[in-house]
């Protein structure tokens, strides 16, 4: 049996690819999950804020919010969130863009968030 020269060097090329896409995926991840991490941190706030819309004001539901996000360096102001209240329960609507930077490119992740409570 004669084995072929080409047969050596045959799967560099396919690491080399390999190792590109995982390198790539890394730093997405690195990018992203970082922001998924604070945007889940606010979206609890807003949740627990709906929760305890019997007992706080729309003023102070407003305030923790923005806390969460100047504590967390989120873009969020007072005209991304919208807090109705009617027929004994409240919604809390989040609605915001969170800008990511690439190399050469900048994400827009728009991010929503949604509570609706019944109030006791």
């Amino acid at each position: 049996m004669r084995r072929s020269r080409r047969e050596k060097g045959e799967g560099q090329f396919g690491c080399i690819v390999g190792l590109i896409v995982l390198a790539l995926g890394v730093f997405i991840a690195w990018k992203m999950i970082p922001v998924k991490v604070k945007a889940a941190e606010v979206r609890q706030v807003v949740v627990d804020e709906a929760k305890s819309a019997g007992t706080h004001n729309d003023k102070v539901i407003m305030g923790n919010i923005l806390a969460k996000a100047r504590e967390d360096n989120l873009p969020i102001t007072e005209d991304n969130v919208k807090i109705r209240r009617g027929n004994n329960e409240i919604t809390v609507e989040l609605n915001y863009v969170v800008p990511i930077e690439f190399p050469g490119y900048t994400y827009q992740w728009h991010i929503n968030n949604t509570a609706n409570n019944p109030i006791f």
